[in-house]
């Protein structure tokens, strides 16, 4: 199958089941990868044949901007919106990185992946 992806898209939100988290806030990583058919998109040069990057990054952003508790919930709601916003879409991966959670420690960050299929 073929890929779309959007890789390091950061956002500045408020998740997290401590306090200090929902008051202060972090920068969060997020990368998609969408599979998609994306051989009538290569033959026809059109957009309305492939999945439009920028419309799919203001989902994203969007539904970053919800406040949770746990960086799962966000994930599933980005698949969720994305499979109602995108037929093309046939499967999808969602990948939440945290930079700086209250963990300590020595680390590049910490977070979550989902992968799904359309229903």
């Amino acid at each position: 199958m073929d890929k779309i992806f959007l890789n390091g898209m950061q956002f500045y939100a408020y998740h997290g089941v401590f306090e200090a988290e929902n008051k202060l806030g972090q920068i969060f990583i997020v990368d998609v990868t969408l599979d998609v058919d994306l051989k009538q998109a290569g033959e026809s040069d059109a957009l309305e044949h492939t999945v439009n990057y920028g419309a799919v990054y203001e989902d994203v952003k969007r539904e970053m901007m919800v406040q949770s508790k746990l960086l799962e919930h966000v994930a599933e709601r980005i698949a969720k919106t994305l499979f109602n916003h995108y037929n093309q879409i046939m499967a999808l991966k969602v990948k939440i990185t945290k930079q700086n959670p209250p963990i300590h420690g020595v680390y590049d960050g910490v977070g979550i992946e989902i992968s799904r299929e359309r229903q």
